[in-house]
């Protein structure tokens, strides 16, 4: 039998003494469910560029980015020295300052449909905004979404996101309501109306059965929770067609693919006008800047008839990154650096899993992709659950020890930003994930015991 491939695990001995810190006072020792990995929590230093630092100095490149927000770069010079002069200025006054309507006047620029918008803190408030402004100008309550898509943690969102078993989805016919954890009022969950992905032939069959009932039909323009799957050609210009026919409003949640897909965003992309949409991540470059906006017609039911407020929403450190990151997407060639360079690492990776005959898909935009393991093209969720994802985790965690940092969840897309093009970054991680992939064929033709030593594990998926 052949020795077990040996990987120097990184030292975690700061961040190990962190996480017993940590959970004295924070549940799992972090602030989302999402980074609370045990012992295998990474506690963050410092980021520059495409890299992060941890505690004990171990250096990623990150292609996470914050799970995504971070479309420039982190500590980008030109958007943290205009934020820090503005700032200087006062912060939160519960009034509202020219950062705002500036802001405000860029989104509506790019997006080039959107009328009105308004600021939040985050991609939750967008979402639940919006979802109240559309109850409020339809006068329905239900509100349909995908299955396996991930809007937000508002109680309204918890459906139907992601279960490991998808059999909890219930019937392909007939999928039920799954809350996503306790807590969630069952009167609230019966509003919510769960669908598949790419499944046209159901949205009619759903709209022509309660479609008086149902406000809005929100979407992730590509299933961002599900490595990016995208929508079978002319599904969205089909799904626009029939909430049209049927008086309901399309709300495109655009919380991850925003100012990334391109400068108008998924709607620009895929060339459709949605009556609402929801902002973030990107927006700011990692500061918590989020807004939903749309039609003026509906969005003029703020502010008498629809409640809306927030003691932070607009803040001017918010609302400053957002006008100097969305200038900077409108000004300069960023998006197309950032989609030529997810190309190049698409490309790399190709020729990776290509030499070895290995059946995968790669899915999602340059800029927001991922890798499944599976010799289908995927159109839904329930497809991730006939990937091979004990393969996908094994390498990411691989990839953690060897000096790259994909999220180590089979779900999650690699994010890219305008940095990541610099110096040698791309060869960088394309060595990394051949290593890693490699490792983690040898491991698993020696054994499940070898996986471990393989990957040599900075990182534990998340759950």
């Amino acid at each position: 039998m052949a020795p077990e491939p040996v990987v120097t695990r990184p030292v975690r001995d700061a961040q190990v003494a962190m996480y017993h810190r940590a959970r004295r006072t924070l549940p799992g020792g972090a602030n989302s469910n999402f980074r609370a990995w045990g012992e295998d929590t990474i506690y963050v230093d410092r980021g520059k560029g495409g890299r992060v630092w941890d505690l004990d100095g171990n250096e990623y490149i990150d292609l996470r980015m914050g799970y995504g927000p971070v479309i420039l770069g982190h500590a980008d010079e030109r958007v943290d020295d205009y934020v820090n002069e503005r700032m200087r200025r006062g912060v939160s006054f519960s009034l509202t300052s020219e950062d705002e309507v500036r802001a405000m006047e860029l989104l509506v620029e790019l997006t080039g449909w959107v009328e009105m918008a308004r600021m939040t803190v985050s991609g939750t408030e967008a979402t639940m905004h919006a979802m109240r402004v559309a109850r409020a100008y339809t006068g329905r309550d239900k509100i349909v979404k995908f299955e396996g898509q991930y809007h937000g943690v508002h109680d309204y969102a918890l459906i139907s996101v992601l279960p490991n078993d998808v059999a909890d989805l219930g019937d392909a016919d007939s999928p039920v309501r799954l809350a996503w954890g306790r807590g969630i009022p069952g009167p609230v969950a019966e509003t919510i109306i769960p669908a598949r992905y790419n499944n046209l032939e159901m949205l009619r069959r759903l709209f022509e059965r309660q479609g008086e009932e149902i406000a809005a039909i929100i979407v992730e323009p590509v299933l961002g929770n599900a490595q990016g799957i995208m929508p079978r050609p002319g599904f969205h210009q089909a799904m626009r067609a029939l909430t049209e026919e049927f008086g309901i409003l399309l709300i495109f949640d655009e919380v991850k693919t925003g100012f990334r897909f391109a400068r108008g965003g998924a709607a620009e992309y895929f060339g459709i006008r949605p009556d609402l949409a929801t902002y973030a991540k990107a927006m700011g470059n990692g500061y918590p800047a989020a807004a939903f906006g749309g039609r003026r017609e509906i969005m003029s039911l703020l502010p008498d008839k629809v409640s809306h407020g927030g003691t932070y929403a607009g803040n001017r450190v918010a609302a400053a990154a957002a006008v100097k990151t969305l200038e900077i997407i409108r000004d300069t060639p960023a998006l197309e650096t950032i989609r030529a360079t997810g190309e190049r690492i698409q490309a790399g990776i190709r020729q990776v899993l290509d030499a070895k005959g290995i059946p995968y898909q790669v899915t999602g935009h340059p800029a927001m992709f991922g890798i499944m393991f599976t010799d289908r093209t995927p159109s839904e969720y329930r497809d991730w659950a006939t990937t091979d994802h004990a393969l996908y985790d094994a390498i990411a965690v691989g990839m953690h020890a060897r000096g790259a940092m994909p999220e180590p969840d089979s779900r999650e897309p690699w994010f890219v930003c305008e940095a990541h093009a610099r110096g040698d970054t791309v060869d960088r991680v394309v060595s990394i994930f051949a290593d890693a992939f490699h490792a983690a064929l040898e491991a698993r033709a020696h054994g499940a015991g070898a996986v471990a030593a393989a990957s040599g594990a900075a990182g534990a998926a998340a759950g």
